[in-house]
């Protein structure tokens, strides 16, 4: 069988038509540029979502594990009201509890070991002539004492 083209058949074909049997280069050159398209997008995406985790882990927030967790639940789920919940978590900032209250406790702790106070003479001479009084008791207590003792 001879190669001849039809009458009807331009004679001056394409660079992207090959012939039969030949590499299709523009193929080749479409699937790199769609493999290498594909991964640039994977990791846009990956990148934009672990921004609220970043952003956390930057300025050392307080919430950092609930953004990192909400950041993976985003992740794996594909909801993107977690993300979002992480974002914001990432950006407010959350009032610090935690000094305070690790403060007062403990100041209650040494309120609560009883330890006398440093200068304890110092303490004892404004209320030489005043009766001790019992902390927390009112009169109607320390009168229900009284009478619990008198009956034993």
């Amino acid at each position: 069988m001879s190669e001849q083209l039809h009458p009807m058949a331009p004679h001056h074909l394409p660079f992207f038509i090959t012939s039969p049997g030949e590499t299709d280069a523009l193929m080749i050159v479409t699937g790199i540029i769609l493999i290498v398209a594909v991964f640039a997008v994977g990791l846009l995406y990956w990148h934009l979502h672990s921004l609220p985790e970043r952003m956390a882990h930057k300025t050392q927030k307080l919430q950092f594990e609930i953004v990192a967790v909400l950041g993976l639940i985003a992740l794996f789920t594909h909801e993107h009201l977690y993300w979002i919940a992480a974002l914001v978590l990432a950006l407010i900032e959350l009032p610090d509890f935690g000094t305070p209250l690790r403060s007062i406790a403990g100041s209650v702790e040494k309120i609560a070991d009883g330890a006398p106070p440093k200068n304890a003479d110092e303490l004892s001479q404004p209320n030489a002539g005043v009766a001790p009084v019992a902390v927390g008791r009112n009169e109607h207590d320390l009168d229900a004492e009284q009478k619990v003792r008198s009956h034993a």
